[in-house]
């Protein structure tokens, strides 16, 4: 069935952009001028079949993107992360610094389609949101604490929606809460009187193992049901972190290294998918991010640790490492 079209004149920006095109070709202004006013006249088609919303470019400047965040950078937030993740930079600082670094590849907002594999926490689509108002909506990889449970599919499929000719950037890592006043592990959320644990699906997964670990876990010869397997993996996959974890210093050492265990855990998963979908990303290749989030509480902008940053060929090999570039 042929697509729905809908004719409309063109706004007065396209044409202050055709003018511009037309001066820079060598046109005078009065001709320029001229093929604009017509141009306006003209209507447009566009097509219901369209489904890729319009994005900014990626090189626009950092003002323009620091006016579409949504939460306010803190000072005394910035320190408290700081003080606690070192390394961690603004989500505002963090998609300039990746899109300029991706820009110098070909990366373009319409050849490039949004990978996540992060927590299903709302928290953590503030990232998402973040670099999606530059490359559009995520597929969505990841499942409890960063996981990437839709697996080896999922990334087949994921690679098959990249535009012809395109690219991938796909960002992936669990993510923690620290308060306003500096209690890591914990947010406040909108709505809520009181502060709440984040990452829940993480704590709950670092008390399964403190349970073996310290003793005084329950003994039990039932398998965890099917409604609750993503849990249970990731009790699974943390459990080899527990003397790690058993040896930092109290509750809130714990609750700082939680995140760059399950990170740990987790990035040995997606160089396993990656490897096994080698080849199967079209076009120019793929940008992998990962880290870890950390979340803060309304009116503060979020934060992000990157620990990785590398871009892959089309035929899944890494060419090159860009950590660098965007790093403190």
């Amino acid at each position: 069935m042929a697509a729905t079209v809908i004719s409309r004149p063109l706004r007065s920006s396209n044409a202050a952009a055709f003018l511009r095109r037309q001066l820079l070709r060598g046109a005078s202004p009065a001709v320029a001028s001229s093929s604009s006013a017509q141009t306006l006249q003209q209507p447009k088609a566009i097509s219901h079949q369209q489904t890729r919303p319009q994005t900014r470019s990626a090189s626009a400047p950092r003002r323009l993107h620091q006016q579409t965040i949504r939460r306010l950078s803190s000072s005394n937030m910035d320190g408290l992360v700081a003080t606690h993740f070192p390394g961690a930079i603004a989500n505002s600082t963090l998609v300039e610094r990746v899109s300029s670094a991706l820009s110098a590849k070909g990366f373009t907002s319409e050849k490039t389609l949004l990978c996540a594999s992060l927590c299903a926490d709302e928290l953590a689509r503030t990232l998402e949101a973040d670099f999606g108002q530059l490359y559009g909506p995520a597929f969505n990889l990841g499942g409890l604490s960063g996981f990437p449970f839709a697996g080896n599919t999922g990334f087949g499929a994921m690679s098959a929606h990249i535009p012809d000719d395109g690219f991938c950037l796909l960002i992936h890592g669990p993510h923690v809460g620290v308060t306003q006043d500096g209690v890591v592990g914990k947010v406040e959320r909108p709505g809520m009187a009181n502060v709440d644990n984040c990452c829940g699906s993480a704590i709950a997964a670092s008390n399964y193992l403190k349970g073996i670990t310290h003793g005084g876990a329950p003994i039990s010869t039932k398998l965890r049901p099917f409604s609750d397997f993503q849990q249970g993996a990731v009790q699974e996959l943390i459990l080899p972190f527990g003397k790690r974890l058993a040896d930092t210093d109290g509750e809130e050492g714990r609750m700082k290294e939680l995140p760059y265990a399950l990170y740990d855990s987790q990035s040995e998963m997606v160089r396993e998918i990656i490897a096994a979908g080698r080849g199967g990303v079209k076009g120019g290749g793929l940008a992998l991010l990962g880290g870890i989030q950390i979340n803060t509480g309304p009116g503060t902008e979020d934060y992000f640790h990157p620990l990785r940053f590398d871009y892959y060929e089309g035929d899944g090999e890494r060419v090159e490492g860009l950590l660098e570039s965007i790093a403190e």
